[in-house]
């Protein structure tokens, strides 16, 4: 028999059971303390909700602070949860008593549950190599977990524009409710229109997906899917169903009736939310069908036009290396043919000419592997950059065609925006928004610029690189391998934000691609990945890579390349690793930051740029998860691998060999996918 007692806020796994003896009606609860320093009981208590649908729930003695959501088959709905192999959630519901509990699969496991007195929950694993505790998640997960945030018939979902910006949405058939003295308190959506009057007229359901779904549902055991849906329609009370058990095809019915109440849209990274049907008007049903229509159409349209477009592209290709011979004359017709894909304005010489002061030496700015770049007037006071492609530049007609074609068809904030073209006679010109900060490079590793960079400036620096390079690889109508990320072509507008530049050595992905190889590298030593410095094998992940390296030169203010340290010969990525694993990460910042840093932020983005230089490819994280791990410091991240060009360099007094001059400037780019 139970002995009826809470556990304190702070308990070990091993033996525990939350729940409830139903014959003797014990309950065992948590509760928080107090204060960090005083174990009295606090205000908080999380215990097993005694009901048909068992779940987790926070709250104090006048209210619900969150709920777990109900047991899925799996785990609770609306935790955060990942597939790991450490232990296992499992829930006991009989006749005689209803608890849930974890199962280790190693004996060597310690973890504990925590219920700290702000009311959160936190699942902790001890880290025996660090000697210290990880977490793994928590609830409330966000601002969407506070119980009802949205109210009644409405959910909640974090806005993409902010880090943790709540979102209330009404249902499908819903509106706000705008009656007099209604207030954030007793916030709620009400129907549109009496759907009483047309139920059992055309009604049916709409489906949502990966959602805590909501508060007090009706539950039978034995309906499966079908039945519960019929079960649902011909009940004009039923506002809602779903299944019970989401394992298999699915089983059991739930059903909710009236208001539904505190619902949440999970997010993605984790196993967490289900399924479930909404009654909706048929009006609104009708709606929602169109629209999946017009997705359809717009979805079959672009599939076929990119088909015919990658058959030309194919076809151009192969002729061209058919015809090796003539490779010039080719070259410049092909061109020809291939200013059609060229979306952005052509300008003539002339009016270029006239924007740079017939490209005086007063009007450079820089030169780079394509050639010099000149600053520049339109006359319509408009602010250019023109890099003039040089006939002894290692990058050739090919390069600039690339760029060209490309980066007119992407457009993106932290994408350097392409203004124009010029192709006239022998003049190869790309004009681009001018941005008067120059480069990245030229502030994080100058002594006294680098100072203009703080912490939050430096953070929101990576966020949004992150974010530039996740559009290239997913979010773009191409998905493109940039293959030169490093900081000299991250350009800073006034503001100093961030936008990737120079895609004269991109390369676009067929969606299916994993990863393409290559006769000759190309790229900048310091930022290139492993696999193709030495192998000539590139992917999304070579990106990854170069993003890491960046990330960890924005926070140190050090080059990966021709870094020196007293005590060892390593690169910037073999001592951050040193320091991770001693313990000393913070050591790697920048001293100019020592005012202005967040130590858990720092030591966060450390971790993320070690996890994106690993060796392997396959070790590395993806661009969305990358960008994810930076936006969210709930999520616990796993422990980084020994990172990639892990050995001591045997430097000699020559720096300058030809070995290490490969540069942007000798690469040869491109555009289209071929066989070896």
């Amino acid at each position: 028999m139970w002995q009826s007692f809470d556990y304190q806020s702070d308990t070990l796994l091993t033996g525990m059971k939350l729940g409830w003896n139903l014959k003797t009606d014990f309950q065992r609860t948590m509760t928080a303390w107090r204060s960090a320093s005083d174990p009295a009981p606090g205000n908080f208590t999380l215990r097993l909700e005694k009901n048909d649908v068992p779940e987790l729930v926070i709250s104090t003695p006048s209210k619900k602070v969150a709920r777990s959501g109900p047991w899925n088959g799996f785990q609770f709905n609306g935790i955060p949860m990942m597939h790991n192999l450490i232990f296992k959630p499992d829930l006991v519901h009989n006749e005689d008593e209803s608890y849930y509990m974890y199962d280790v699969f190693s004996d060597t496991v310690v973890t504990r549950l925590i219920l700290d007195p702000s009311g959160s929950i936190q699942r902790l694993i001890w880290d025996e190599g660090n000697g210290e505790w990880n977490r793994l998640y928590s609830l409330p997960y966000d601002i969407c977990d506070h119980y009802a945030e949205c109210g009644a018939n409405g959910y909640c979902r974090i806005g993409k524009t902010g880090l943790w910006t709540p979102i209330c949405e009404c249902l499908k058939g819903f509106v706000p409710n705008s009656e007099e003295g209604d207030t954030t308190q007793t916030k709620k959506c009400v129907k549109k229109s009496s759907m009483e009057s047309e139920c059992r007229n055309g009604e049916g359901f709409l489906k949502l997906v990966r959602m805590k779904v909501p508060d007090s549902p009706w539950l039978n055991e034995s309906m499966n899917f079908q039945e519960c849906q019929a079960e649902c329609l011909k009940n004009c009370a039923c506002s809602a169903f779903s299944n019970l058990d989401i394992r298999g095809k699915g089983s059991g019915c739930l059903m909710w009736f009236g208001d539904l109440t505190d619902m949440k849209e999970c997010s993605e990274g984790f196993t967490w939310g289900q399924d479930i049907f909404i009654r909706v008007p048929a009006s609104e049903l009708v709606n929602d069908s169109r629209k999946r229509k017009v997705v359809k159409i717009v979805l079959v349209v672009s599939t076929v036009a990119g088909f015919f477009i990658l058959v030309m592209v194919l076809c151009k290709a192969w002729k061209k290396r058919k015809n090796k011979g003539k490779k010039e004359v080719q070259t410049l017709t092909s061109m020809e043919k291939r200013k059609g894909e060229i979306e952005v304005p052509l300008f003539d010489l002339a009016t270029i000419a006239a924007a740079t002061n017939n490209f005086s030496n007063a009007n450079l700015i820089g030169e780079g592997g394509f050639g010099p770049v000149y600053k520049g007037n339109l006359s319509e006071g408009q602010e250019i950059a023109v890099k003039r492609l040089s006939r002894k530049s290692g990058q050739g007609l090919e390069e600039f065609m690339n760029e060209v074609i490309l980066i007119g068809k992407l457009q993106h904030r932290n994408l350097v925006a392409l203004v124009g073209s010029c192709i006239e006679g022998d003049e190869r010109m790309l004009i681009y928004e001018y941005l008067p900060n120059k480069s990245l490079d030229n502030f994080i590793f100058d002594r006294e610029r680098s100072k203009l960079l703080s912490w939050k400036k430096r953070l929101d620096i990576v966020i949004w690189i992150a974010r530039g390079l996740l559009y290239l690889h997913q979010d773009s109508k191409l998905q493109i391998v940039h293959r030169d990320l490093k900081t000299s072509n991250i350009l800073l507008d006034i503001d100093l934000n961030p936008k990737i530049s120079d895609f004269g050595l991109a390369r676009i992905f067929a969606s299916d691609d994993k990863e393409v190889n290559t006769k000759r590298v190309v790229g900048t030593y310091g930022y290139m990945s492993p696999e193709y410095a030495t192998e000539g094998t590139f992917s999304l992940k070579s990106d990854v890579f170069s993003f890491g390296v960046l990330l960890l030169e924005i926070i140190s203010g050090r080059r990966n390349r021709g870094f020196r340290h007293q005590d060892h010969h390593h690169n910037l990525l073999g001592h951050a690793w040193l320091l991770w694993n001693d313990g000393r990460a913070l050591d790697l910042m920048d001293t100019c930051l020592e005012d202005s840093f967040i130590e858990s932020l720092v030591q966060r983005c450390i971790q993320v740029g070690l996890l994106c230089v690993q060796k392997f490819p396959e070790n590395r994280p993806e661009m969305s998860s990358v960008v994810f791990m930076l936006g969210n410091e709930e999520v616990v991240l796993p422990q980084p691998k020994q990172p990639g060009f892990f050995t001591e360099i045997s430097f000699s007094t020559d720096t300058t060999s030809s070995k290490d001059k490969l540069q942007t400037e000798n690469a040869l780019s491109i555009t289209i996918q071929q066989g070896r």
